[in-house]
């Protein structure tokens, strides 16, 4: 064999300045427990941290990956309401339900909480006392929307009307969903309280105010200052800056959620839901650190400098992510900025943005009774809007699995590992001499790696998984060209060259494709003769051993019909 054959597998601990793992937290919105999740939830914050995750944990770096369900949210008691029914019974239909999604989509939190534990209102007051102390939060009288029909103040997603910016008629008190913007309930043009769509009136009433006003420089120089980020991301925040920052309401008229840890406002007031859920990321962390019997642990990622902190949200949470969360860290002191804050476009249906309080999208359970978790993962995948709004349709993720998962990386695993098992006893063959051709799969073996994990590393997700795809389909190219199944009968020595080329680049893939695909991945990893679990090798393409037995193997994605799959919907 000699030098022909060495493979320099890529090692993403390269990555690293020193032999130390890097310590990566990768905190993601926690989505409002009032109802089913759908696929845009997935594209928007939950597979793209699970990709990032995955790889890192690969590369041999520490990852702790966090969120919750958001129970405190205003989304929640209005469904409760309308269904006469408490915020707690609502809570608890939907939390499961989301354990659910990440147990069967693959989606590996480290720890998946609610924002209704006791260590999360503890950490809430802590830093709510914290700031106060630092004059950092004031009490202060302000107006609020009052339904006189209801006799109650309306907290923001009881307020609904005309959005000032784009016009959408049906925006929320606290954000449009058609534009995206931020919004508070009195820029709401013709308002209608959602209890009673009566119009409310303005009362005065009295609340804490966090006071952002004071962060704007040092905000505007830390924003100017981050390389790396999505240009939609940082032009946003800074321009958010530059208009002048304004301090902010952190508590609510409201029964249910964090109680304020000081007595000022007197009863029926409770913390901002948008105060008390991005602090959910740190008590997340400690609450994982007490469940690993060393409850200072969560400080590695917090409060050491050299760690990094990346948050997978949607764009409708950017301003909280990027300004209203960093300034509150900046306020606080001592604790770790964002390294990057990648966040997502929309994913729309038809051209309607998905939505859950509107019902666009159908939920993720729909698709996991139909589908298999890596065609989901791969069809989100491949149309993440990382840079643009992007229309998901069902017959595009299913054009995908038969085109791309199917007849181009399933069909190069099925039939490489069969004709294998056919003419070499189902053991790795000792190849010959390589040629050009050969050599070239060889070194795209290595270069592969390299190029999805460069991609992953600057969370340009959709290129890393179109590298390995693009890899797939030149083995394919190379299967044709050598065609291993006429030299089979002719020249056994050229097609154990072929398969065994072919079998490196496989055992590549399974590598590059891993956390994009992980359920395929660990099958190939172990259809490939490997002893242990792939996630306990690592970021690298370890040479196969000529001589090592496979073990038989089945079909890793399905073909579908979308109109026999219809048709028996339909009738069942």
């Amino acid at each position: 064999m000699g030098g022909l054959l060495r493979l320099d597998g890529y090692n993403a601990r390269d990555l690293t300045a020193s032999t130390n793992p890097r310590r990566i937290l990768v905190a993601v919105a926690w989505p409002y427990a009032n109802g089913s999740l759908h696929l845009g939830h997935m594209a928007g914050a939950y597979l793209p941290a699970d990709i990032f995750a995955r790889y890192h944990r690969l590369a041999g770096n520490d990852v702790l990956m966090v969120s919750g369900s958001d129970q405190h949210g205003t989304p929640v008691t209005v469904r409760a309401d309308n269904e006469g029914r408490t915020a707690q019974d609502v809570v608890d239909q939907f939390h499961p339900e989301f354990l659910r999604y990440w147990s069967e989509l693959g989606i590996s939190f480290d720890l998946f909480t609610t924002t209704g534990t006791k260590n999360h209102e503890a950490v809430v007051h802590e830093m709510f006392l914290a700031l106060l102390k630092k004059g950092y939060i004031y009490k202060g009288t302000t107006q609020q929307f009052f339904d006189t029909e209801a006799g109650r103040f309306l907290p923001d997603r009881y307020v609904e009307g005309t959005c000032p910016n784009c016009g959408y008629e049906k925006a929320r008190g606290d954000q449009c969903d058609n534009c995206g913007r931020t919004l508070d309930p009195e820029q709401l043009l013709n308002p209608k309280s959602k209890l009673t769509g009566a119009t409310p009136e303005m009362r005065d009433t009295e609340h804490f105010f966090f006071k952002l006003s004071a962060f704007g420089p040092q905000l505007l120089e830390w924003l100017k200052s981050r390389e790396g980020w999505r240009k939609h991301v940082q032009n946003y925040s800074i321009g958010w800056v530059e208009e002048g920052l304004h301090d902010r309401a952190i508590t609510r008229d409201l029964e249910w959620g964090i109680s304020i840890p000081v007595e000022d406002l007197g009863p029926g007031k409770r913390i901002y839901v948008w105060f008390e859920a991005f602090i959910g990321y740190l008590s997340a962390a400690k609450e994982w650190s007490e469940q690993q019997g060393d409850p200072e642990a969560w400080r590695k990622w917090w409060e050491d400098a050299a760690a990094e902190t990346y948050y997978f949200i949607g764009k409708d949470n950017i301003f909280f992510h990027t300004i209203f969360w960093p300034a509150v860290l900046m306020g606080y002191e001592g604790l770790n900025l964002p390294t990057n804050v990648p966040a997502n476009q929309y994913v729309t249906f038809k051209g309607e943005k998905a939505s859950k309080s509107e019902g666009i999208g159908d939920s993720v359970l729909s698709y996991l009774e139909r589908y298999q978790p890596d065609m989901i993962r791969y069809g989100l995948a491949a149309n993440l809007p990382e840079t643009s709004d992007t229309d998901m349709t069902e017959a595009e993720m299913v054009r995908r699995n038969n085109d791309e998962l199917v007849a181009t990386w399933g069909n190069l695993v099925n039939r490489v590992l069969a004709m294998t098992a056919k003419n070499f006893d189902g053991r790795v063959p000792t190849p010959g001499a390589l040629d050009d051709a050969d050599q070239r799969i060889i070194d795209g073996a290595t270069k592969v790696l390299a190029e999805v994990a460069a991609h992953i590393e600057s969370a340009h997700l959709k290129a890393g998984l179109a590298s390995a795809m693009s890899f797939a389909q030149e083995a394919n190219a190379y299967l044709s060209e050598k065609e291993p199944w006429k030299t089979a009968k002719t020249d056994l020595e050229r097609t154990g060259t072929t398969l065994f080329v072919a079998l490196t680049a496989i055992n590549a893939l399974k590598v590059a494709f891993y956390p994009y695909l992980p359920f395929a991945s660990a099958n190939i990893h172990t259809y490939l003769g490997a002893n242990g679990v792939l996630q306990d090798f690592g970021w690298d393409a370890t040479p196969l051993e000529p001589g090592t037995a496979l073990r038989e193997a089945a079909p890793l994605f399905r073909k579908i019909d979308l109109e026999a799959e219809g048709a028996a919907r339909a009738s069942a």
